[in-house]
């Protein structure tokens, strides 16, 4: 059988094939898309339509080399949501999670719910983007009140492939409107906060979850038709369904960084609270890690750039650049959207007194520098707040391919780090994709 992933992450897309040759896993990219939101209306939207477009335009790109998938599974980043109308017609704009009306709906949402009390029902941290503060803004600027329904974009797409709705519980696990006991849509929130009830009438299913063929016109489109399956439709599930080795403490690197560990159970207490760990839902576990900035920063210094410089050259040039041991507040909230990364270094660090970068090198390195910190006061929080040891830091997404911050990581930690496929959220796609068949 062939499966292919669609994988979409938060700066580009790809679609992935893959097949048993032998028992080994053979896996081919097919097609490659770039993905970044834009501004409109003072506001960061994604395009959701292009988002479609270039969907369709990978599976007819499979058609095209050969390629004729048995099934297909998409997952993307979470938190972003479709409101859909009556007529199941997306209500537009799509937001992007980095805007900023997220805020705004999160003073809205604890003015009612104090984030103590949403913490110990749904496990889920803080952030100023999850889905429960984006609803809240929708509802108090009318956006609610012809929206018939939601779906989390990946469940989107694959209604679009496949005519059916539903709800998958990984992504689900990413409103911050989900119990973490009982792994339902929480009422009590829902009707505290005022939230249409009819946008929580199906529940959250567990993946794999066999959806139906493709839709006939998207069939006639593509030249093929292929079963729709929802792997994790949230990315970092998925790619942590991959890990090469299980038990271990990990860091799913990409856009943000996800540093965590597999649990039988939520954590909800005081110390996992006061840390901002959160409990989102893995394939039969508990993903209980922090969301750490990640490899935005870096991407966001190659923009500034202007693009001059490759992933590979910007590592090769901090490695042979950089001296001062950097600890840039990350996480801090002048990294979320910055107009300019290198203004926002060059501030903290005049604020602290640190040396400000000179050469992109030099801001490179201090990206990574404070990225392994970040990681190491991150791994000491987990191992205080469970109780366990975790020996082995593994690491997989893109940042496993970043020797130098690898490196950086190992010396932070003080312990080894090992690396798994740059490719997990895919690879996790299809493995899920294979579960579904057995």
């Amino acid at each position: 059988m062939i499966h292919l992933a669609i994988d979409i992450g938060a700066s580009s897309g790809r679609h992935i094939a893959a097949w048993r040759e032998d028992g080994e896993l053979k896996m081919k990219e097919v097609y490659r898309f770039p993905n970044l939101p834009r501004e409109e209306g003072g506001h960061l939207v994604w395009d959701l339509e292009g988002l479609w477009r270039q969907v369709v335009a990978g599976l007819t790109a499979c058609k095209d080399q050969g390629i004729t998938p048995d099934s297909v599974g998409i997952d993307t980043w979470a938190v972003d949501y479709v409101l859909l109308d009556r007529e199941d017609q997306p209500i537009l704009p799509l937001y992007c999670y980095r805007d900023g009306r997220g805020a705004e709906g999160a003073g809205l949402v604890h003015s009612i719910l104090p984030f103590d009390r949403l913490y110990r029902r749904t496990g889920i941290q803080f952030q100023p983007f999850n889905t429960i503060y984006q609803l809240c803004w929708d509802k108090a600027h009318g956006r609610l009140e012809g929206a018939a329904d939601f779906l989390m974009l990946p469940e989107y797409l694959s209604f679009r492939l496949s005519g059916v709705k539903t709800h998958e519980y990984t992504n689900a696990t990413s409103t911050g409107l989900l119990n973490a006991a009982d792994r339902t849509w929480d009422r009590e929130i829902i009707a505290a906060l005022g939230l249409p009830e009819r946008l929580f009438a199906a529940q959250p299913q567990q993946p794999p979850v066999k959806l139906g063929r493709l839709r006939e016109e998207v069939a006639q489109q593509v030249g093929f038709t292929c079963d729709v399956v929802l792997p994790a439709t949230h990315d970092t599930a998925s790619a942590i369904a991959a890990l090469p080795r299980k038990g271990t403490a990990y860091i799913s690197s990409g856009t943000w960084s996800l540093l965590g560990a597999e649990l039988e159970g939520p954590v909800t207490t005081p110390a996992a609270l006061a840390a901002n760990f959160t409990n989102e839902g893995g394939v039969g576990t508990i993903r209980f890690l922090k969301n750490i900035m990640g490899l935005w920063l870096v991407q966001c210094l190659k923009r500034e750039l202007h693009d001059q410089f490759s992933f590979p050259q910007l590592a090769r040039m901090a490695r042979e650049e950089g001296k001062f041991d950097y600890r840039l507040e990350v996480n801090g909230q002048a990294y979320l959207a910055p107009a300019s990364i290198m203004g926002e270094i060059d501030a903290e660090c005049a604020r602290r007194g640190w040396p400000v970068p000179a050469t992109p090198g030099e801001y490179a390195h201090a990206i990574y520098q404070s990225l392994a910190h970040a990681y190491a006061a991150a791994l000491s929080e987990l191992e205080a707040i469970t109780g366990q040891t975790f020996p082995v830091l593994c690491i997989v997404g893109g940042g496993a391919n970043n020797t130098y911050l690898n490196e950086l990581t190992e010396r932070a930690i003080g312990r080894p780090v090992i690396t798994g496929s740059a490719e997990a959220t895919a690879l996790g796609n299809i493995l899920l994709q294979e579960a579904a068949y057995v």
